[in-house]
């Protein structure tokens, strides 16, 4: 029988916030170098995107090695996710564009990695909005299970983001690129057997 291990969620909703207390001290103490706007850019987006494979990563881990714990973490993950992305977003509007709305607008229709980028954050939003069991209750599981498959689509803008973002080095996102492709497998293939199980049981 496994332990209910209630101090699980609570110490990832915690660990989230080391990141950024390290990263408001380096800010404070002038450790971002030369371009800390750039720095804390980079920093905030790589949370964002490292907490979001994770929360992928929860079902195929539950799947393969029968671990109850993975998707307990699941909805902090991603609301952490969802935070991280919003700081980016945030650092970039006021601090980098100084809250320039023509400029901000130009960008986002002239720079093709600023445009997904704001596309992922904006399919972000109605999944943080109904991250809680209230909105499961609400929407019924079917939808609220169809609505959230939008994460598949916004990992992969979020991984185009990041390639076009570095521009040159790809190794880095080729790497996430490639732990969300073996994720998505294991879910394909764990999909497959189950329908197969289900037609062999209908029969």
């Amino acid at each position: 029988m496994a332990k209910p291990m209630r101090w699980l969620a609570p110490a990832v909703w915690a660990g989230g916030a080391v990141p950024l207390v390290v990263l408001a001290l380096d800010a404070a103490t002038g450790r971002l170098g030369a371009n800390p706007v750039s720095a804390a850019l980079n920093q905030l987006g790589l949370l964002a995107l490292v907490a979001l494979v994770a929360s992928l990563a929860c079902t195929p881990l539950a799947t393969l090695f029968s671990w109850t714990w993975p998707p307990r973490v699941r909805r902090a993950l991603g609301v952490w996710s969802f935070f991280f992305a919003t700081l980016h977003l945030f650092v970039y509007v006021a601090v980098d564009q100084s809250l320039k709305l023509q400029a901000l607008w130009e960008d986002v229709l002239k720079r093709p990695f600023v445009t997904v980028g704001f596309l992922a954050w904006c399919l972000m939003v109605p999944l943080a909005l109904t991250s809680t069991p209230s909105s499961i209750r609400r929407l019924g599981f079917v939808r609220w299970k169809r609505l959230h498959t939008l994460v598949f689509v916004i990992v992969a803008l979020a991984l185009v983001h990041f390639v076009w973002r570095v521009k040159r080095d790809l190794t880095e996102p080729l790497a996430y690129a490639g732990v969300v492709g073996v994720l998505v497998l294991v879910r394909l293939n764990t999909a497959m057997a189950r329908r197969r199980k289900s037609r062999a049981a209908a029969t």
